[in-house]
């Protein structure tokens, strides 16, 4: 294997219209210790500034920044844009980093020699949430993935620990290093998700498959703002749709790719289990029947 120091990283931050966050995104790659990167900005049809900023930077930075942006700028939703980036990609290992998000200098190369010491094909940290770059009065907060800090998982054990079939915190995608043979092994992002979950389709495929870095390091700052798919999504009421949809593909995948791990399909049938009584507590069963279902339902969200 060779040394963190002699692989490239290709770096993905697919943006819309994200003029206000992602010069100070951009200037975060450019002050990573780890030098052997690039960084490939995917336009998701942005009608803002952010089109120019992002080519004034590759303009500027022509041997390591490259701007890409689908055909006739059309918006093609998250999945897409990441996808397009990484068939670009020339690194052995694929960074993401959302246009909204930023990494302390010292982040790629923290995660790059974690990889080199334990041969994960994905190594995953903590990430910041930050609250205070609008909000003053209210404190960042670093949660850690779900499971056991600074060890290796072989599958299927973080499908079973960490959301979204169990409580534990799922990993941020800015806080993520994966091989990139293996992210096109299992076929990337599901483009049928162009928001919400395409980043559980690609977790899952790894979790299920190869085995996972969890490092209890923290070098990433996940913004938390209004305007982020997740607050849109419980704003509009679609957050359940949007999991029950996640939840059947990931009962086909595991069927039409022969996996057999008898206890995600407890957890993943347990998971599906309020949908399928959903008409009866609405309409058929008994004020006790209900509550303790509606109990049961917030205990796995």
């Amino acid at each position: 294997m060779s040394m963190p120091g002699e692989q490239k990283i290709s770096i993905i931050t697919c943006f819309l219209n994200a003029e206000l966050y992602i010069r100070e995104t951009i200037e975060s790659v450019l002050q990573q210790d780890y030098r052997s990167w690039e960084l490939i900005l995917v336009d998701d049809g942005s009608a803002d500034k952010s089109t120019a900023i992002a080519k004034e930077f590759a303009a500027t930075y022509p041997n390591c920044i490259i701007y890409l942006e689908h055909k006739n700028h059309i918006n093609k939703g998250a999945s897409a844009s990441r996808n397009m980036g990484i068939q670009k990609a020339s690194g052995t290992l694929i960074a993401f980093l959302d246009a909204d998000d930023t990494w302390h200098p010292d982040l790629l190369s923290n995660l790059a020699n974690l990889m080199y010491q334990h041969g994960a094909a994905m190594v995953c940290e903590a990430s910041e949430y930050w609250y205070d770059w609008n909000d003053s009065g209210r404190k960042n907060e670093i949660v850690f993935i779900g499971a056991e800090q600074d060890r290796l998982y072989r599958p299927p054990q973080l499908m079973l620990s960490l959301y979204p079939l169990n409580k534990g915190a799922a990993p941020c995608i800015c806080g993520m290093l994966v091989r990139k043979e293996i992210a096109d092994k299992y076929g990337a992002f599901d483009e049928s998700f162009g928001g919400m979950y395409d980043d559980q389709t690609f977790l899952a495929k790894f979790y299920l498959h190869e085995e996972v870095f969890i490092s209890s390091s923290c070098k990433n700052r996940y913004r938390q703002r209004p305007g982020s798919l997740v607050h849109m999504s419980h704003q509009k009421g679609s957050y359940l749709q949007e999991r029950k949809r996640f939840l059947i593909w990931l009962k086909d995948y595991i069927k039409n790719n022969n996996i057999h791990f008898p206890e995600v399909n407890v957890l993943l049938h347990r998971a599906l289990l309020p949908y399928k009584f959903s008409w009866q507590l609405r309409h058929v069963l008994p004020g006790k029947i209900k509550l303790a279902l509606k109990k049961f339902y917030r205990s796995i969200k």
